[in-house]
């Protein structure tokens, strides 16, 4: 892996663009694949927060410049003792997201190399469209590591059981076909149009009322941390959301819309 020329450092390593409703964070260090250091997580964490604070924006979705999505840690940093957390923000963990919970949806569009961090990133995000080429895995144990920016937490909470220890302990890589059929991503792209159907699953998502689709994902999210949906606490914050949701003003420019036939126009309110 090269070390970081003249010409990346006056470029910012990750870059956030806006269309419409849907903010793309580009991954952008392309000489060294994308790898994370400190001036990416920083990026990639200041762009979450942006996404989360901004009511214009109601998805994202993360990609990566040139032929890769994430090769993971830069290796030269950490092999010279240098952090690759976002400066100020270790909470965010790595890349400025792996701990880093926005309750708006996240899609990763893999669009190249993505073992180990990169698949970690993927695995962080909501939904996952990958390039028919590409590949997603935790190579870790193979250096006497293990994946430890989520990819081992993470895992059996996407795949069964037993899938997921066959990928985390023999660090084998999953192709992409196989990855759909594991159910661990949502989308096969064609050779080099990953960001394209990432960008009409976006779209499909940011045409639906944004209250609603922010309380769906963070009760997903709430009742996959639970032993059973029959918990008391499980309905609790159903109800909490419910009331919230259904009490707003997009709920009643969705009934009315249906009735009058005309698409809504929907306010966040």
């Amino acid at each position: 892996m090269t070390t970081q020329s003249a010409t990346e450092t006056t470029e910012p390593a990750a870059v956030l663009e806006t269309f419409g409703g849907i903010a793309v964070v580009t991954l952008n260090r392309p000489r060294v694949l994308n790898a994370v250091n400190t001036a990416l997580s920083h990026a990639v964490g200041t762009a979450l927060e942006e996404i989360a604070r901004n009511p214009a924006i109601r998805v994202g979705v993360i990609t990566g410049a040139g032929r890769a999505f994430c090769a993971g840690a830069d290796l030269r940093e950490l092999a010279a003792g240098h952090s690759i957390d976002a400066p100020g923000h270790p909470e965010w963990g790595f890349a400025g997201i792996a701990r880093h919970f926005i309750d708006k949806p996240l899609i990763a569009a893999v669009n190249g190399f993505a073992l180990g961090g990169g698949t970690e990133i993927a695995l962080a995000c909501d939904l996952v469209v990958i390039d028919e080429t590409a590949a997603l895995g935790l190579p870790e144990v193979k250096r006497g590591l293990f994946a430890a920016a989520g990819g081992v937490l993470r895992l059996p909470h996407q795949l069964p059981v037993k899938i997921a220890m066959e990928v985390a302990l023999t660090g084998e890589p999953i192709a992409a076909r196989q990855a759909e059929a594991f159910g661990l991503v949502n989308r096969v792209a064609p050779v080099g149009r990953s960001l394209e159907v990432a960008m009409e699953m976006a779209r499909a998502i940011d045409a639906n009322a944004p209250l609603a689709v922010r309380a769906t994902k963070r009760l997903i999210h709430h009742s996959a941390a639970l032993t059973s949906v029959w918990e008391p606490a499980a309905w609790e914050r159903n109800d909490a959301e419910m009331r919230a949701v259904f009490e707003s003003r997009d709920a009643a420019e969705g009934t009315r819309a249906f009735t009058e036939k005309r698409s809504p126009s929907w306010t966040g309110r």
